[in-house]
């Protein structure tokens, strides 16, 4: 977020045509100061989740809106070096209480801007309640009409953990117990709320260990809260965190805080009973950095748990972190007109995806999840608490879902431009599609894999990239979507191994087809045969053979390696603007993007660079890897706006889309 003035950026940016050379210094060290301020101002922290009951509203240009804005303009100014405040604003019935708490081991500018950011965001997603909280890796907000300072709120948890656990399953429960009891006592007698610490399990399993509250709640009060939440924890998992609004705990099998932090400002020890309470050290600790495999439980520990006992929707509905993201099914009736054929955008194997429009005015895609669908809860439960923590202009957002009596339904902002093969591989709208917005297109397809391979804090692997999962908005941005089959690995996973092999036909990673080896190098493998695509508008998967080459990734080497790349591009961009540039470039990338070896593939921080950067040195491609054969099955799930059909007889059609399920040798 950006809040420089116009008369600034105009000093930041402008021409400085000045004679005076000491006025040509003096305006040198603006800019830089302008872009120190951009650059802090730009930060945007990595969103967890947000809360904001309807019970209470508040009327637009109220005095309670006046109210709040003041509150939320002093949490975001007032710089605290212990990372948390509280203020009120406002009398009477108008009055509105709210504070921050930033992670220990941040400095001010980060916690500053974190709040900020949160300043402006929980405005968006909560635009007219009069209660609400919003939590980021950084930092917590939180305000409300009524009086909660001092008071543990602990009725709202989220929890959090790792689908793995360990072989030493009992023993290792009781010293995770055992430690974090330890942590919490340190915790709660420290001024600031907060405690991390290191234990050796074993000789050579270190585990690391984390509890915080805010900084208004007493002692007794927070150890209360604190010991509500390690009770809550499964802790013969190798990981796990649960939260609430006032506490939080967690623990880990690897470091995800600052260590150095807290070495400086070692444990404070409890005071014994009768004894003398002894002034403690500062201590920075908490951080809640990567959540990296911890979410994949709520995605599909839960959900594994619920196909047995029905669970799931004990689940959805008993956690008010799910609830703030549910939608009333007679709610969606009314945006999409009860689904009517006219506001119809397409169909899949998922079911059907119709346009709706919310009262606030806001357009929505909703998906309807066919009770013939092959695609179940796991894939709908985990793409609701897997996108609703990712934002990127380059993801599609999710906004909320509904899941009553036999419905299950996605809702996400609406994107006008469907999705890239409604141009790419229609002859008659091939022509729409010039050289410009392609390009573009692999550009933010790039960026939003970098986000979710190195960015997020999470690395997210998506498996399911193609041409059908990219949404493009009304300016022809690209969206990546459907994120049901989306698998998080942890930071020092190189790559995970799997029986069920999920993707499309034609976009697959040979090692991940036939050996189960799944990594973030697989997504990039799709997203090479993608750019291919976009070149030349021919779908891999229809591909036929020409010229003696059996797939397209063959046909695109072809052309490389005889010297004739250009003849790859779509003819109908014959006798449009292009830059040939431009149009290698991106050949040379995707071919390097398919090799057969997982380690000659580029990294996506590294592709961005090669896509805008003629500076860089860009290695030679070899012949790409084989194509995985037609006759593997493949089950349809679904294509978010594509307006091919499914047979209406086959409970699973057999074609290009996704699923595939194919047994690893």
């Amino acid at each position: 977020m950006h809040y420089i003035s116009k008369t600034s950026r105009a000093l930041c940016h402008g021409r400085i045509k000045m004679a005076s050379f000491k006025f040509f210094v003096f305006f040198q060290f603006v800019y830089l100061l302008c872009s120190l301020v951009s650059s802090i101002n730009a930060f945007e922290p990595f969103y967890y989740y947000h809360i904001c009951p309807n019970t209470s509203t508040l009327a637009i240009n109220s005095t309670y809106q006046t109210s709040r804005n003041l509150l939320l303009t002093s949490l975001s100014s007032h710089v605290n070096p212990n990372g948390f405040y509280n203020d009120t604003k406002g009398d009477g019935s108008n009055k509105i209480y709210g504070l921050y708490l930033c992670r220990g081991d941040v400095n001010s500018s980060i916690c500053q801007g974190c709040v900020s950011f949160a300043t402006s965001d929980v405005t968006e997603r909560c635009p007219l309640q009069k209660q609400a909280v919003i939590c980021y890796d950084e930092c917590l907000l939180r305000f409300s009409n009524e009086n909660f300072f001092s008071i543990v709120a602990d009725d709202e948890g989220f929890m959090m953990a790792n689908v793995d656990s360990l072989p030493d399953a009992e023993r290792f429960s009781e010293f995770v117990n055992r430690t974090l009891n330890e942590t919490v006592t340190q915790a709660a007698n420290s001024p600031k709320r907060f405690m991390a610490q290191r234990k050796n399990f074993t000789a050579s399993q270190s585990v690391y260990f984390l509890a915080q509250c805010t900084q208004d709640l007493s002692s007794f009060d927070c150890n209360r809260c604190l010991q509500l939440s390690i009770s809550q924890l499964q802790m013969k998992r190798e990981g796990g965190r649960q939260l609430f609004p006032s506490c939080f705990t967690r623990y880990e099998l690897y470091l995800f805080y600052d260590e150095n932090v807290t070495a400086a400002h070692p444990p404070v020890t409890p005071p014994k009973a009768g004894g003398t309470i002894l002034p403690p050290s500062v201590i920075i600790v908490i951080v809640i950095a990567s959540t990296a495999v911890v979410l994949s439980f709520v995605g599909l520990c839960l959900v594994r748990r619920g196909k047995k006992n029905g669970d799931i929707r004990a689940f959805i509905f008993g956690n008010e972190i799910m609830k703030s993201l549910q939608f009333n099914f007679d709610a969606i009736k009314e945006a999409t007109d009860n689904f009517s054929t006219e506001n119809k955008l397409g169909e899949g194997g998922f079911g059907e995806v119709y346009k709706g429009m919310l009262p606030d005015g806001r357009g929505i895609a909703v998906k309807r999840l066919s009770k013939r669908s092959c695609q179940g809860y796991e894939e709908f439960i985990n793409e609701i608490v897997l996108v609703a923590k990712l934002q990127h202009r380059n993801l599609v957002r999710l906004l909320g879902f509904c899941l009553e009596a036999e419905e299950k339904i996605l809702i996400y902002e609406f994107v006008p431009n469907k999705s890239l093969d409604c141009f790419l591989f229609d002859p008659e709208k091939q022509g729409e599609l010039d050289w410009s917005n392609r390009f573009k297109i692999i550009g933010g397809i790039a960026r939003g894999l970098c986000y979710l391979h190195e960015e997020s804090q999470l690395k997210i692997i998506h498996r399911d990239l193609k041409a059908s999962n990219i949404l493009l908005d009304e300016n022809m941005n690209p969206k990546i979507s459907d994120f049901g089959m989306a698998r998080i690995v942890g930071i020092d996973e190189s790559q995970v191994n799997t029986n069920k092999i999920v993707g499309t036909y034609g976009y697959i990673s040979p090692e991940y087809a036939v050996h189960g080896q799944c990594s973030v190098k697989s997504d990039i493998y799709s997203f090479g045969v993608l750019i291919i695509e976009i070149i030349t508008s021919k779908k891999n998967s229809n591909f036929y053979v020409t010229d003696g080459v059996e797939n397209l990734m063959s046909y695109a080497w072809k052309h490389w390696r005889d010297g004739t790349p250009m003849r790859l591009l779509d003819s109908s961009l014959a006798n449009s603007r292009y830059s040939r540039d431009e149009v290698i470039r991106c050949l040379h990338v995707g071919l390097l993007c398919v090799q057969e070896d997982p380690a000659d593939r580029p990294s996506m921080t590294t592709i961005d660079l090669m896509l805008n950067s003629y500076s860089v040195t860009v290695p030679s491609p070899q012949q790409p890897a084989f194509y995985l054969s037609s006759t593997k099955e493949v089950i349809n799930t679904e294509d978010f706006y594509s307006d091919q059909t499914t047979s209406k007889s086959a409970l699973c059609s057999v074609d290009e889309k996704s699923i595939t399920q194919v047994s690893p040798r």
